[in-house]
């Protein structure tokens, strides 16, 4: 433990994963759970918005419909944002487009301020698409940023605090939205803005940093700017073995440029690092962590806690999350990636069918709705500790230099596309299976534990052509998915 805070403060390393993330993933956690606290208010704004402007009261339907358009416009940004993350990382380099984000998200925030004053809906929706494109854009940039700055050794490490940020962010969303902060009617669009005053803090001390070295070598061919990164990050040294790693994967790929992501899917090299995603996000999306971050306050009233308890019950689910998140810092790079992954589904995939037992049970004793809810803790803390904090991490290692953009892309419009499926199915999927909505949740966690166990390679110490070669090698009933088919003939 000392010798990693040793590596972390020998240069500006620490300081660097602070900024980088309280304008990165933290924006991303903030605003998924930030929404819940004010919905009545904004229900409230939102009829007597209309009411001010036609002099009649809005139907009930205009309401509901309008609402879901404020939540599921944060979605249709994000999924934006990262569909932009290929262009605009190219183009300006990590630094700057992180910087540009920001000022994006200042935007989005004078927006949502001033709505309530202007008597204005639309304003709001404005504000949550803007919201919804600076996270989706600065969350997978943060990624891309993490990993292309960290030495091999403590990769894992580094690119976890991705995790973390988004932990620290959901916890935040909770805590600024109780009644006793600014949860409260007279402050929800002061409440919805709070990120921005960390966007604000990152747009002044990021310019005073370093680009990513990784992109100044392989992408810029700049090695003495790279090296100096380099060592305004981790201290003074030579970094001969970071720099040749590079100089092997800038070989490598023989100058080519950043693929689009049409071409990283027409790719058969890199196809089974594709499967691995689709399985990865498509199963973390409908694991169930989803449903518990954003609708907890339903769960827990449908499990019989008493509703004047819900919020801080919620608040601790969030503060396990960003424990285990920090717990899973200090082992993944001793454990390794595997294991947390597989271990991690696997014991969500049999709590999610305990929590569905105890919610059919609920009525039988007094005790049975509070065991469900340490049940979710113990969820939230598998989840923290092993799919959340080594998946960030994966997405880096499996992908070379010209395809990682594109990857990001690729990662960032499953996890926006199903969150905004999950988000639309969930209300009508709780109403009609009930509890036994949880079962699929557990299904989907055990598909991707026996993916990982039988066809994931392990990739901590390794360098990402080792990894790149290690997915080559992998076959499906013998036959290698990703090699060329060839016909031999007799002549």
């Amino acid at each position: 433990m000392e010798t990693l805070l040793r590596r972390l403060t020998r240069g500006n390393a620490l300081v660097f994963i602070i900024i980088l993330g309280i304008g990165g993933s933290f924006q991303n956690g903030f605003h998924v759970t930030v929404i819940s606290s004010p919905s009545p208010y904004i229900w409230s704004f939102i009829n007597s918005s209309w009411i001010g402007r036609y002099e009649e009261t809005p139907p009930a339907q205009t309401v509901k419909l309008l609402w879901s358009a404020i939540v599921s416009m944060y979605a249709v940004g994000g999924l934006l944002g990262s569909m932009s993350v290929r262009c605009i990382a190219v183009r300006f380099g990590r630094k700057r487009a992180m910087i540009w984000n920001n000022v994006v998200s200042i935007v989005a925030a004078v927006i949502m301020f001033t709505s309530r004053g202007a008597n204005s809906f639309e304003m709001i929706l404005i504000a949550r698409f803007l919201f919804g494109f600076t996270a989706g854009l600065g969350a997978n940039i943060h990624a891309i940023y993490l990993g292309e700055s960290s030495p091999k050794k403590i990769r894992g490490m580094v690119t976890l605090t991705f995790a973390t940020f988004i932990s620290i962010g959901k916890l935040s969303g909770q805590f600024f939205g109780l009644r006793e902060i600014l949860g409260r009617e007279d402050s929800w669009n002061i409440l919805l803005c709070v990120s921005t005053c960390f966007s604000v803090v990152q747009l002044l001390t990021l310019p005073f940093f370093p680009e990513a070295p990784r992109y100044l070598l392989i992408e810029k061919g700049n090695t003495e700017a790279c090296k100096k990164a380099l060592q305004s990050l981790w201290g003074r040294g030579e970094y001969k073995l970071e720099m040749t790693e590079m100089v092997l994967e800038q070989a490598a790929i023989k100058g080519e440029t950043s693929k689009s992501l049409l071409e990283l899917l027409r790719d058969r090299s890199v196809r089974w690092q594709l499967i691995t995603m689709v399985v990865m996000y498509g199963c973390i999306q409908f694991s169930g962590i989803t449903a518990i971050s954003v609708f907890s306050f339903d769960i827990f009233k449908e499990a019989g806690i008493p509703l004047d308890k819900i919020r801080y019950v919620t608040l601790g689910v969030g503060v396990s999350e960003v424990l285990t998140s920090i717990t899973c810092g200090l082992l993944i790079e001793s454990v390794g990636r595997r294991a947390l992954l597989w271990g991690g589904f696997g014991a969500m995939s049999a709590i999610m069918i305990l929590i569905t037992i105890t919610l059919n049970l609920k009525d039988y004793s007094f005790w049975i709705p509070y065991s469900t809810v340490g049940l979710i803790f113990l969820f939230v803390i598998f989840y923290g500790g092993g799919p959340a904090g080594v998946l960030p991490s994966l997405t880096h290692e499996i992908f070379i230099q010209s395809c990682r953009p594109a990857a990001f892309v690729f990662t960032g419009i499953l996890r926006w596309l199903g969150f905004a499926v999950l988000g639309l199915v969930f209300p009508f999927l709780i109403e009609l299976l009930k509890s036994f909505s949880f079962v699929l949740f557990a299904c989907m966690c055990l598909l991707a534990s026996f993916y990982i166990f039988f066809y994931l390679p392990e990739t901590k110490g390794k360098t990402l052509l080792e990894i790149s070669e290690e997915f080559k090698n992998i076959t499906l009933c013998e036959n290698p998915l990703s090699d060329d088919k060839t016909l031999e003939t007799r002549l």
